[in-house]
């Protein structure tokens, strides 16, 4: 096979896996989130961009990285600690990684999903996320 058609097939798979993502993320099962702050570092840096899934109680485990929405809107993105069950409510012991201080606990429905990660491993995309982060602070937003 030539070079060329080589390059064709690696760009049509990764045109496929974008779209199949943005897909994924319409249905609100998959989304995409921007890591602001220092809280988490070195793991995760201001500007990296991390993929996550809608996942239900029963898989969020303890060191998992998760992402939650505080009541007054602002996302947080923080590695679970402990997990305990009020009744029938889940409580998840959050703290970012760089945090003198943990979140306290955080209850399921705050919960909008789990950071995708391989063996451990977090999957982002560095550097890419400051275009949203622009974006925002240009629109003051």
């Amino acid at each position: 096979m030539k070079p060329k058609n080589i390059g064709l097939i690696v760009e049509v798979i990764v045109a496929s896996l974008i779209f199949i993502l943005l897909l994924l993320n319409l249905t609100g099962n998959i989304m995409f989130a921007v890591v602001e702050g220092k809280s988490m570092e070195p793991l995760l840096q201001t500007g990296d961009l991390v993929l996550v899934v809608k996942t239900s109680p029963n898989d969020i485990h303890v060191g998992d990285i998760v992402v939650y929405k505080r009541p007054g809107g602002e996302l947080v993105i923080h590695r679970v600690l402990k997990i305990d069950k009020a009744g029938n409510e889940y409580l998840y012991f959050i703290k970012g990684d760089n945090n003198p201080l943990p979140d306290g606990d955080i209850p399921y429905s705050w919960i909008l999903g789990k950071v995708v990660g391989i063996n451990g491993n977090v999957f982002k995309v560095p550097v890419l996320g400051y275009l949203t982060l622009g974006l925002k602070s240009v629109l003051g937003k």
